[in-house]
């Protein structure tokens, strides 16, 4: 993947009203019928258990609470089809997400949910044990990304804001896989996303992203 087309989500609008809306659309997007995602281990988890159990393990883990909203959207991207324009073979996925949820939050949740997907790319490149517990269809994928990263895509992802929040999330995304397990419900992350509706204009911190090099 040429993470140079990565750039950055562009500010929008924010109104708290349109925010609460938004939430809505989040809710009925989790809640549909048949909302189904990609198990990296094979086959299909709902999206709504998966989802819960990660944001439960961002606050297990006492995570900042924008990461823990992170950790609820990280896979919006899959089910966003039906607001138009699903990501192509679910390769920018993570890129569609954080822009569709920049009209609303600031770059502590929307940056571990992009930058999510890349984060499996790094810790492939730091332990190749990471790699070997992953499953087929996971592995295609990572291919399809780019593959593991190189000793220079790393230090240059290590130095970009986020990169560390992504780390964790996408450790719990490949723990958040357990059918019928206890966690609180959607209404309680949803008011926690409430609550980090902001008033003023986005925040940006980070820059675009470029990681590969013809070296």
């Amino acid at each position: 993947m040429d993470l140079d087309t990565w750039n950055a989500p562009q500010p929008c609008p924010r109104s708290r009203s349109a925010g609460q809306r938004c939430i809505e659309q989040i809710a009925a997007l989790l809640e549909g019928p048949g909302r189904r995602r990609s198990d990296p281990r094979g086959g299909t988890v709902a999206a709504l258990p998966h989802a819960l159990q990660c944001a439960q393990l961002a606050e297990w883990a006492h995570a900042e609470v924008e990461l823990i909203g992170a950790a609820l959207l990280h896979d919006l991207g899959h089910l966003l089809g039906s607001l138009g324009g699903p990501a192509p073979a679910g390769l920018d996925h993570a890129g569609q997400a954080a822009r569709w949820l920049s009209q609303h939050w600031d770059d502590g949740l929307t940056e571990p949910v992009r930058l999510h997907s890349l984060a499996k790319r790094y810790l492939v490149g730091f332990d190749p044990r990471y790699g070997e517990a992953l499953s087929t269809p996971s592995l295609h994928s990572l291919a399809v990304q780019g593959g593991p990263m190189t000793p220079l895509e790393m230090r240059r992802f290590e130095a970009l804001p986020h990169a560390g929040a992504a780390i964790k999330l996408r450790i719990w995304d490949d723990m958040a896989h357990h059918p019928g397990k206890s966690t609180p419900p959607l209404q309680h992350y949803l008011d926690l996303l409430e609550r980090l509706l902001p008033t003023e204009p986005p925040r940006r911190s980070h820059l675009p992203i470029a990681l590969q090099t013809s070296a």
